[in-house]
């Protein structure tokens, strides 16, 4: 029976506690930040912050401690903001051990440094603890409450640490939730966390009341662009054909229970992005905190994302959807495959 520590109790790692804890074959030590959520799981066996209606099973303990969540873990999955993935980590290094396996389910970018969570993760350790730790990147289509209530899902663990990704494979993987190796965790990461700025553009059209053409124009024009910065940070063009990249996509871009799309939606909607994420109660929408992230990256390697660029001016900058359409569409024409011919060149 392997000792898992998930850390992070918002509706994705509340998830995963359940479909990790399923059948009793693992013991779950799920980090809650908030008390109020660790007294609610314990008590109840339901987040009913973060996700309501689905229980969490008795092989799942909960703790507001990091010494007691961490504790004896062999695997250990972060689930928390990727805003609060330095300082978390900061906090918690001292209690990881060289042993243990480091899983980021994090999708999303470190504002400022522009590191993935991977980076990010070594970077704190190596420089605070002084090792360099075994970790590596979980990602795909995975709406959170789809995966506690055991609807068949796929997602991808991708590391360049073979041994890893394969006890990775076989600890989570189950007839509900099947999980496939990836060695490119540049390409795995990158998606998982630039889909998410894409997702609330496919909102933004649904808000303003454009149709099926106007979103599956912006997935492959979206999937187009992220496989460029991909490419261009050292990542794999085929990556972006599966789980991690178009697979994710497409589920972000189209599924209601997307925060991002929602976030998306209201914009379009008219309503201005404070009083959106106001109403949200503590849950993330990535894609928020990514686009200008993703915009820095893109200019330090030299990579045009048209769409990106709009995004970042109508999250940050109070430009208008419309106006933001508008200049998109009116863009000096380009030819589809020469675009893909240069990814390759």
């Amino acid at each position: 029976m392997s000792r898992i520590a998930i850390i992070g109790a918002g509706a994705w790692g509340t998830a995963l506690s359940i479909a990790l804890g399923r059948g009793g074959v693992h013991r779950i030590q799920l980090w809650a930040h908030e008390k109020e959520v660790q007294s609610c799981i314990s008590s109840r066996r339901v987040n009913a912050f973060y996700l309501p209606d689905q229980l969490v099973p008795e092989s799942v303990s909960v703790t507001n401690e990091f010494e007691e969540a961490l504790k004896g873990a062999e695997i250990v999955v972060s689930v928390m903001p990727s805003q609060h993935c330095r300082r978390l980590f900061g906090e918690m290094q001292c209690h990881l051990k060289p042993e243990m396996l480091l899983v980021s389910a994090t999708k999303g970018l470190e504002e400022g440094v522009l590191l993935r969570m991977t980076e990010l993760i070594d970077s704190v350790i190596t420089s605070e603890a002084g090792w360099h730790p075994r970790v590596g990147a979980l990602s795909g289509p995975s709406f959170a409450k789809e995966v506690a209530r055991g609807d068949p899902t796929a997602i991808t663990i991708a590391s360049g640490d073979v041994e890893l990704a394969e006890t990775v494979q076989r600890q989570f993987s189950d007839p509900r939730f099947r999980v496939y190796t990836n060695d490119d965790v540049v390409g795995v990461e990158l998606g998982g966390a630039l889909k998410n700025i894409i997702a609330i553009a496919a909102g933004i059209c649904n808000g303003i009341g454009l149709g099926h053409n106007s979103v599956a124009a912006l997935i492959t024009r979206g999937l187009a662009e992220i496989t460029r910065l991909v490419v261009a940070c050292g990542g794999r063009q085929e990556t972006m054909a599966g789980l991690a990249g178009l697979g994710d996509l497409v589920l972000t871009c189209t599924g209601g229970l997307s925060r991002n799309r929602s976030v998306g939606v209201e914009l379009g909607r008219g309503r201005k992005l404070p009083e959106i994420i106001a109403d949200m109660h503590g849950m993330v929408a990535e894609g928020v905190f990514t686009t200008h992230a993703a915009l820095d990256l893109a200019r330090a390697h030299k990579i045009e994302m048209p769409i990106t660029e709009q995004m970042d001016a109508i999250l940050h900058k109070d430009k208008s959807p419309r106006d933001a359409i508008d200049e998109l569409m009116t863009r000096s024409s380009k030819s589809e495959t020469g675009l893909y011919q240069a990814i390759q060149a």
